[in-house]
């Protein structure tokens, strides 16, 4: 069976559940063990200073999800797909590499994430963890033979027992519930602003664009307008739900740690040490064991997803289907030499700042998705009566923004951190930001080779 198999179709009452299920598996991005990295840092650092940040970033995630849903319910094409139709075929195979590069760094956390919580729940050493992880390429070719509304009820279950795993966390630290509405104002500093973009990285991932934008195909939807009307009324409150449902698991990951941490001034330099300080700190074990479940789920669960989204990117960009398993070992081992490699050279100790720095180069990589995306729902030849309305549009272009200026930012700060390295370095660095300006540039001005065709729904390119 094909992994994104279509479901068939219900009528009456049960039509909005037929549509509902694409966006869970897109939420467990947004909570994935690179989350937990970037909120523990920002909790136990900045206390609830950066709460507002993750409310941003959920708005911009259900504003661009939304996008990619319309894209590919109106269009019957994904994200990869319509990229590589849309543009010149140099052009799209960069966009490939950059994705690929996102989906590696995406896998990177699972496994270091998945490692950790092995080795917190059964004392495995933190590299044979990491290599353990590769037999998850397994569990997901026995997936593969169940349809898409099983795996949805396994990472529904997986995302449930995470929740009840914080929920309790919370209610046994009963936080005060007016120094957590003072993280809703916002504020940032240079010191912040790394964990502020790892926080936006996590939060709005590339790959999740790719899967969303394929995943709404997997309902049969009536080929008519009001068909497609209702099954984006029915995707956009799908996606609501599971982006609130995330938002609000990654600010509870977040609270808990400031509410722990910050409050006592300690810092969390290690997932690990969060876990050890729970039991002393609260008083008890099962805090520290609900803190590792909820944290292997979390691994787990987006390792799920990424293996599809990995697919649907190698699939629609350069329409080469790889057997679910050879894709899956491949990825893994993209994301296992740098995870391995870092944990036998640099120690144990190199874990969070490798969690975190995967979720930077997320969101460095997040404009060459976005950008993309908005042209393509912008354009009325693709998109016709769907396409972006003047707001909608206004809104898209200013997040998309907003995402380079911020990226910009650390780039710049990185930069003059760096002034007094060698200038190869400098040199290096300054051909890998014009390279990247100019794709954007690219990107973003020359127009789309997709037309119209005389039967609406046929796309084709110039």
């Amino acid at each position: 069976m094909a992994p994104l198999a279509p479901v068939v179709p219900t009528r009456g009452k049960g039509r909005l559940l037929f549509f509902l299920g694409p966006a869970a598996l897109v939420s467990v991005g947004y909570m994935d063990p690179g989350n937990w990295a970037t909120d523990l840092e920002g909790g136990a650092r900045f206390g609830y200073q950066l709460l507002w940040v993750l409310v941003v970033s959920n708005i911009f995630a259900l504003l661009l999800q939304t996008l990619a849903t319309r894209l590919g319910a109106v269009t019957g094409l994904d994200l990869a797909q319509a990229c590589r139709t849309a543009y010149s075929k140099p052009v799209s195979r960069v966009l490939w590499i950059l994705a690929e590069l996102a989906i590696i760094a995406c896998d990177l956390a699972e496994v270091l994430g998945s490692a950790i919580a092995l080795n917190l729940l059964f004392g495995l050493p933190l590299i044979w963890g990491a290599l353990l992880t590769a037999l998850d390429a397994f569990l997901i070719l026995a997936l593969q033979r169940y349809g898409v509304r099983v795996r949805e009820a396994i990472i529904i279950a997986l995302i449930f027992t995470i929740a009840v795993c914080l929920g309790i966390e919370l209610w046994v630290i009963k936080p005060d519930a007016r120094e957590i509405a003072t993280g809703f104002f916002p504020r940032l500093n240079a010191d912040s602003l790394y964990i502020a973009i790892g926080i936006l990285g996590a939060t709005v991932m590339p790959h999740n664009l790719y899967l969303h934008s394929a995943l709404v195909k997997t309902r049969e939807i009536e080929p008519t307008y009001a068909g497609k009307k209702e099954a984006l009324r029915a995707y956009f409150v799908d996606t609501f739900i599971a982006l609130n449902a995330a938002l609000l698991i990654n600010a509870a990951i977040l609270i808990l740690s400031a509410a722990v941490f910050a409050s006592r001034n300690i810092p969390v330099t290690d997932i690990r040490e969060a876990y050890h300080l729970l039991t002393p700190l609260l008083g008890t074990a099962a805090a520290s064991t609900l803190f590792a479940v909820a944290l292997l789920a979390a691994g787990q669960s987006s390792t799920i997803t990424g293996t599809l989204a990995g697919q649907i990117v190698l699939e629609g960009f350069v329409n080469l289907r790889l057997p679910p398993l050879l894709r899956r070992m491949v990825t893994r081992l993209s994301a296992l030499v740098p995870a391995v490699g870092a944990l036998a050279f640099f120690g144990e100790q190199s874990i969070l700042p490798l969690l975190v720095g995967s979720q930077v180069v997320l969101s460095l990589q997040l404009p060459f998705a976005v950008v993309p995306l908005t042209r393509l729902t912008s354009s009325s030849a693709l998109m016709g009566k769907f396409m972006n309305r003047p707001l909608i549009k206004v809104l898209a272009v200013i997040c998309a923004v907003l995402i380079i200026t911020a990226n910009g930012a650390l780039i710049a700060r990185v930069f003059l951190e760096w002034e007094h390295s060698s200038m190869f370095t400098g040199f290096l660095m300054a051909l890998v930001v014009s390279c990247a300006v100019l794709l954007l540039a690219w990107i973003s001005l020359v127009p789309l080779r997709v037309v119209q065709r005389k039967d609406f729904g046929e796309i084709g390119v110039s």
